[in-house]
């Protein structure tokens, strides 16, 4: 696995046009094997302007090689404060380049989930553009209600769009590791985007399915509520997957907005009436 970035209880990020708005995040990830498998495929970098989880398919590291070639190439896209969510779409296709070289020669193919938050600017406000690609996800805390923003590229998604299976069935089914959309695999990466604008107390909770598959939404609405530091939380979100069995790797990224000052998205209201950059973009 490879870990971009470190934790941070908080960090002032000055908006663009040199006056005095700025915003304050702090962050945490906390990764782990989990108990079945032998090698974590999970990567992730925390490291504004982007959070993010990738959970690698292939096997015989492969699909740890995979997520390492998203990760590395999302890192050498920062190069300001905020992004342009095009600026991820590129780094995305020079990662599936990266994939198809580790994954020649494999009969099953290599490919890897990823899903984060990258801070950026839209009519000079400051948002998270929300990106998914697979079945890793993020949601959003606010007010004590928990949501997840991401949808998944998955079989059994489709299944529950479809009517025939409820979401309590998705949880567990047999079908439940079946991908329909990846990094990699010989394909044009093609991720989904939300707009997301910051506001104080917002909570970012990013993470691969070794949570999700062992915790459900409830769960962990209550940890995300418990007022705990992103650390804590992302550490009791691990500790409680692995406490049910660890079936998977598990990756956990906690992202705070701690205070937004001079820019309008704070005060309400700009949630509405912004125009996204992108078809695929939706504005939350």
């Amino acid at each position: 696995m490879t870990e971009i970035g470190a934790s941070n209880p908080e960090l002032p990020i000055p908006l663009p046009g040199g006056g005095a708005g700025e915003i304050r995040i702090a962050w945490a990830a906390v990764t782990d094997v989990g108990r079945r498998r032998a090698a974590n495929e999970d990567s992730f970098i925390a490291a504004p302007p982007i959070f993010a989880v990738a959970d690698g398919m292939g096997g015989h590291l492969a699909g740890d090689r995979a997520s390492a070639a998203v990760v590395t190439r999302l890192a050498e896209a920062r190069t300001s404060d905020f992004i342009e969510p095009e600026s991820i779409e590129r780094a995305l296709e020079k990662a599936t380049a990266d994939i198809d070289v580790i994954s020649d020669g494999s009969e099953l193919g290599v490919g890897t989930t990823v899903t984060g938050a990258a801070l950026t600017m839209i009519d000079g406000e400051p948002y998270f553009a929300i990106f998914n690609i697979g079945d890793s996800r993020v949601y959003r805390y606010e007010r004590n209600e928990l949501a997840q923003v991401t949808v998944d590229h998955s079989l059994v998604q489709q299944l529950v769009e479809s009517g025939l299976i409820t979401p309590a069935q998705a949880h567990n089914h047999p079908e439940g590791n079946v991908i329909t959309r990846a990094v990699g695999f010989q394909s044009q990466p093609t991720p989904d985007y939300w707009l997301l604008p910051l506001k104080p107390g917002l909570r970012l909770l990013i993470c691969s399915d070794g949570l999700t598959g062992e915790i459900e939404d409830e769960r962990l609405r209550l940890h995300l509520a418990a007022g705990l530091s992103a650390t804590e939380t992302a550490s009791a979100l691990v500790d409680a997957a692995l406490a049910e069995g660890g079936r998977d790797n598990v990756t956990v990224l906690i992202v705070d907005v701690v205070d937004v000052i001079g820019a309008h998205a704070a005060e309400g209201g700009a949630d509405t009436g912004i125009t996204a950059p992108r078809a695929n973009h939706r504005v939350l």
